[in-house]
């Protein structure tokens, strides 16, 4: 479904990703873990256009997307959830999911946006009781499903999530992975997830990239890369966040 080959791009004067390549299958959860720095935002936004790519190539169901404007790569099937759950905070709930769902709207009218709302309301049902609230009074983990709810709205077949479980107590963080699983599982979604919380999110992906310094150094399944003992020492130590670990 989608695909990286040979990606670089700059801030600037500094080069931040290196040849990076990487390929996601339809209804695969692939994520990608590193050290704060190491590029992987870099890497979402450019997927997402927001972005620039100084060359090689980025495709979506094998057509060329870098480099497009990013409400054409949303209208690719593309949905990005960014880091820091940024919503409309002087806005209510139901204003959010409206503004999520404008190319609904633009295409198919008031009616299609509305069923798409209410279909995110049975998603997250907690939002359809706040739907009246602002949603800079929300809690952070119902900002965060406010957030991959304006994602969804309009129905991407692949989800890119930045950080989603960051500030986030345990049992929300629980919650989140989750809702993440259930999507791919129930709604055949693609994901491609970035996570600093590595073991949670390796518990839920089938595979899994490891990048340093704007490369990537490894590419296994999932289940490899919670035994490597390399990835181990750097990003699996003991955390506090780690919802699985009594499991």
């Amino acid at each position: 479904m989608l695909r990286l080959v040979n990606i670089n791009s700059y801030y600037g004067l500094v080069h931040v990703l290196k040849n990076v390549s990487l390929h996601v299958n339809k209804g695969e959860i692939v994520t990608l873990i590193g050290a704060n720095g190491a590029g992987k935002t870099t890497l979402l936004r450019s997927i997402s256009g927001l972005q620039p790519v100084s060359n090689g190539t980025i495709s979506c169901n094998k057509v060329e997307i870098a480099n497009l404007n990013a409400d054409k790569i949303v209208k690719r099937g593309i949905s990005h959830v960014p880091e820091g759950r940024q919503i409309f905070r002087p806005m209510t709930v139901y204003e959010n999911l409206e503004l999520g769902g404008y190319l609904v709207y633009k295409s198919s009218g008031k009616k299609e946006q509305k069923k798409a709302i209410d279909e995110k309301f049975d998603m997250f049902p907690i939002l359809r009781d706040r739907k009246k609230q602002f949603a800079g009074t929300l809690s952070g983990g119902e900002q965060q499903m406010l957030s991959i709810a304006m994602a969804l709205m309009n129905k991407p077949s692949l989800l890119i999530l930045d950080e989603p479980s960051m500030g986030l107590a345990p049992m929300i963080v629980k919650d989140i992975f989750r809702v993440i699983s259930d999507l791919r599982d129930e709604k055949d979604l693609t994901v491609l997830l970035v996570e600093q919380n590595a073991n949670a999110a390796l518990k839920i992906a089938d595979r899994g990239y490891v990048m340093e310094t704007g490369k990537i150094i490894m590419e296994e399944k999932s289940e490899a890369l919670l035994l490597n003992q390399e990835v181990k020492r750097a990003y699996l130590g003991k955390d506090k966040r780690d919802i699985w670990k009594n499991k």
